[in-house]
Formats: C-alpha cells, structure tokens, sequence
C-alpha cells in the first residue's frame, strides 16, 4: 500500500488500497469511516468524492473508543480467520 499523507490513527483504520493506472480508486476499512475521515483522506489524495470508493469489511460501525480498546484484536482476528478460510 502506498503510504497516505494521513494521520496515523486513520491509516491504521485502512485494510487495503487498491489503485487504476496510478491513482487511487479503492479503499477498504475495516469499519466504515466517519464523513470526516474519508475528507481527510479525500484532502490528502487531492480527489472529489466521487472518485474514490470507500469499502468496509464489516458493516458495524464502532465509536473510536471501541476501536482504540480493540484495534488490534480485531485486526489478529479477520487475518488468523477470514484470511485463511480455503
């Protein structure tokens, strides 16, 4: 993944980039973003809206409190399950 002009709270909130002929096109979460999140993001690539399409794994939405306590668990979890699901 590219590094994004972001800040680290959010960048750690992104699974994966996905880019067309060099510009970023895609972006999955593992929960949705907040409005605010996806301006930041959208400010730092210099894009409209519209031109990124922001995807989450997991439809929950988590306050950042609930994330910051579990960030990490969460993250362990969907790599040791979902990813190696055959």
């Amino acid at each position: 993944m590219k590094k994004l002009d972001i800040s680290s709270s959010l960048e750690e909130k992104i699974y994966d980039c996905k880019y067309e002929k060099n510009s970023l096109s895609q972006i999955y979460t593992y929960f949705p973003l907040e409005e605010t999140e996806k301006q930041e993001i959208l400010k730092a690539v210099q894009k409209e809206k519209d031109t990124i399409n922001f995807k989450s794994i997991f439809s929950d939405k988590v306050s950042e409190d609930e994330w910051n306590k579990n960030k990490e668990q969460i993250k362990k979890k969907f790599h040791d399950e979902l990813l190696d699901i055959d």
